[in-house]
């Protein structure tokens, strides 16, 4: 792994999750926080599109996965947190 892939990879994960704290209303995590919720998330997301039979690629297709994928992260420790 170079650098520059890990740079990416934190700058999605950051993306990812900070978006899916406002979407999950407030549920940010602070800026480590979120990009570990990010990364965390593309690896669901991953799992769940594949299930689904659906590909993206590219930048924008990475930060939606790991946007889908930390959304229902943040869900299932909502439940958890509830519980």
């Amino acid at each position: 792994m170079t650098l520059t892939s890990l740079i990416i990879i934190l700058v999605i994960g950051a993306i990812a999750g900070w978006l899916a704290g406002l979407i999950m209303k407030g549920r940010g995590f602070g800026l480590i926080g979120n990009i570990i919720i990010g990364i965390i998330g593309a690896f669901i997301g991953g799992f769940v599109f594949r299930l689904l039979g659906i590909s993206a690629g590219g930048f924008i297709g990475s930060i939606i996965v790991a946007l889908v994928g930390a959304v229902i992260l943040l869900f299932i420790i909502g439940l958890i947190k509830k519980a």
